[in-house]
């Protein structure tokens, strides 16, 4: 039965919606609708112009609509009488092709269309800094390995736990949280669900962790790489494909009991890495976090080569069990639709076309990564993992139209970063 939002607005005691999209940069925009105009909202969405957010439009393009999912409404924890709504985008009547929601349902949908299903969680990292954003908010936070250090983690209680009650609340079955590597960085993990589901959550979660921060006087960062010398945020993606209720991963008489199914996804993500590094890795700063020098903890745990392994953090891909793989490229900037419609584009591929992953590298990649001569590194920047993306066969036919948007707009993004003279080089040219 089709949830009626004007029925449940008067049940929950929901004053207004946020109808929200996310567009191709990852930002979030919306619209403030009081509930007494969400019938109408519901059957017509909400009117954007286009071009006033990153959809690659101009201003003479005809109205976006933004259509609610009425399956994804949350009531804002921290104000129950908001109620956030992920929507599609529509224009002229259709599906806009390169809106990343309407991306990741197509792909989906040919998942689907072959009894597959995708089941993904993702692993938040983020920064508690100071509201001018020049450094981490704990000045005690100063340890050399401050992983897992439980005063620091017990000085930020009060946030995050406000958070992980909120997922709670939400049913999203949180089930740990943690300090991470870097000084100031914090990881909250919550249950896997399908790529859809887990998508609007990763948008939802990202626009809670700032705003709670914010109440309490901080800001959240997901930046990749926010400070030199500090672990930057990534994203890991945990991965598993069903069928039939059950998790076709699985093989007890596989290798690191992964079937062969499994081994074909991972061949995917291999073969389309580089062009995956333009999505999952999406800015010029993302660039500093995957190919960083070694940082004050004494590693990066970020990956530098296309390689996976069993249970070890130095490779791209890792099996930690049979019944799933974890992609670790992905950093805190990537889109949360891109990022697994692209996921599942590139295994599908892999598994459509029986590709093989290769032998599996167990050695230390950070400090043994020399000796091993034909494992291909990620792009070393943005534009040449754009290059990469453009010639990529594979997701250029899985993502259609959005490629050439996302490339375009992307570039121009290069080209100012660019056009932007650093002190760095005036400190080092002048007296050429």
């Amino acid at each position: 039965m089709a949830i009626d939002l004007e029925v449940i607005a008067k049940e929950r005691a929901i004053k207004y919606f946020l109808i929200s999209y996310t567009d191709l940069f990852g930002a979030q925009r919306a619209k403030l609708v009081p509930a007494s105009a969400i019938g109408g909202m519901a059957r017509n969405g909400a009117g954007f112009a286009g071009f006033a957010t990153w959809l690659d439009m101009s201003p003479a393009d005809p109205d976006l609509f933004a259509i609610p999912d009425p399956d994804s409404l949350i009531q804002l924890p921290w104000k129950p009488e908001v109620g956030w709504l992920a929507a599609d985008l529509w224009m002229d009547g259709k599906p806009l092709e390169q809106a990343p929601r309407n991306l990741l349902k197509r792909m989906v949908e040919r998942a689907a269309a072959q009894g597959l299903e995708m089941k993904t969680g993702v692993e938040c990292e983020f920064f508690l800094i100071t509201p001018d954003g020049q450094a981490i908010a704990d000045t005690a936070d100063c340890h050399e390995k401050p992983c897992y250090d439980q005063l620091a983690l017990m000085r930020r209680y009060d946030v995050i736990t406000e958070i992980c009650n909120a997922m709670q609340d939400l049913g999203w079955q949180p089930y740990q949280n943690d300090h991470e590597d870097a000084n100031g960085q914090f990881e909250m993990n919550w249950n896997y669900d399908t790529a859809l589901v887990t998508a609007d959550r990763h948008a939802f979660f990202k626009y809670m962790a700032k705003s709670i921060a914010e109440k309490h006087g901080l800001r959240a960062t997901f930046m990749p790489k926010p400070f030199s010398g500090l672990t930057g945020n990534g994203c890991h993606a945990h991965i598993s494909l069903w069928r039939d209720g059950a998790n076709v991963f699985c093989d007890e008489k596989g290798e690191l009991g992964l079937s062969a199914m499994g081994y074909q996804f991972i061949a995917g993500l291999l073969h389309s890495a580089p062009a995956l590094a333009a999505l999952l890795n999406p800015t010029v700063n993302s660039y500093k976090r995957l190919n960083a020098p070694r940082t004050i903890s004494g590693a990066t745990w970020s990956p530098n080569s296309i390689s996976y392994t069993g249970n070890n953090r130095t490779h791209m891909i890792r099996i930690p069990e049979g019944d799933r793989l974890e992609l670790r490229l992905a950093d805190g900037a990537a889109n949360p639709y891109l990022l697994q419609a692209a996921i599942l584009a590139a295994g599908l591929d892999g598994m459509e076309n029986g590709r093989d992953p290769g032998r599996r590298l167990d050695i230390n990649m950070y400090t043994d990564g020399h000796s091993v001569k034909d494992v291909a590194t990620l792009p070393l920047n943005l534009l040449d993992a754009l290059r990469a993306l453009e010639a990529s066969d594979v997701l250029n036919e899985a993502l259609g139209a959005f490629i050439p948007s996302y490339l375009k707009l992307k570039k121009q993004e290069w080209n100012s970063f660019t056009a932007h003279l650093t002190t760095w080089e005036r400190t080092t040219t002048l007296d050429c």
